[in-house]
């Protein structure tokens, strides 16, 4: 069994193509913890963004995995500042939200530093899912082909595709390691709407995945 989103499908997730979406009405209390969360690493202010220089300066949230975890970002530089920074945040984006699966916590704040609205809703919903079945990571993840675009508006959008072959799921109960062979619905794409805040970090706002993307075959 591989990892998002193919790996939720054997908990009862659809992987074909998951749009992450907003939580309904009784989500209200999860979300206002969310939201609380999100003010409390902001300090709730409003401000017009800041220069790349300064979002280079911003304290982000460490974030620390397990040695069973190993990551490889296929994405060099392209040596526009502010597409850097778009990789540089959605690096850190992807291992927050494996860091809250790793411990166990839907409202971790390190992703939650990355992500907000729709997309903060959908990603809480996902990780609380393997909080329920008591499930991990293990194994070794690839990104490649990024593309990125970023508007004058402080807004940006990114894709990149995933080489699930190589991730599983690890159940915690007994530290089982459910293995799966490599199919087309190993590698996945990812489009994402990024929008720069008021500390000059990139968060993601909306999140689609598409598992066997012809894109992102070997």
């Amino acid at each position: 069994m591989n990892r998002r989103p193919t790996l939720l499908a054997a908990l009862a997730l659809t992987a074909v193509m998951l749009t992450l979406s907003a939580c309904g009405s009784d989500d209200d209390s999860a979300a206002k913890n969310r939201d609380k969360v999100a003010s409390e690493d902001t300090g709730g202010e409003k401000s017009a963004s800041p220069s790349a220089s300064a979002s280079a300066s911003v304290d982000r949230p460490e974030v620390e995995l397990p040695s069973d975890l190993s990551y490889t970002f296929d994405w060099p530089k392209t040596g526009d500042e502010e597409k850097d920074a778009v990789l540089a945040d959605g690096e850190q984006s992807i291992k927050a939200v494996d860091l809250a699966i790793v411990n166990q916590d839907a409202l971790d704040k390190a992703y939650l530093y990355y992500y907000e609205g729709e997309a903060a809703a959908g990603t809480e919903e996902f990780i609380q899912n393997y909080v329920d079945h008591k499930a991990g990571l293990t194994g070794a993840y690839r990104f490649y082909l990024p593309e990125v675009d970023v508007d004058t508006d402080g807004t940006a959008s990114f894709s990149y595709c995933e080489d699930q072959g190589k991730a599983f799921v690890k159940y915690l109960k007994d530290d089982k390691v459910k293995k799966t062979p490599v199919t087309k619905n190993s590698y996945v794409l990812y489009a994402t709407q990024l929008r720069k805040n008021e500390k000059g970090v990139w968060v993601i706002t909306k999140v689609m995945s598409q598992s066997g993307s012809d894109k992102c075959q070997p």
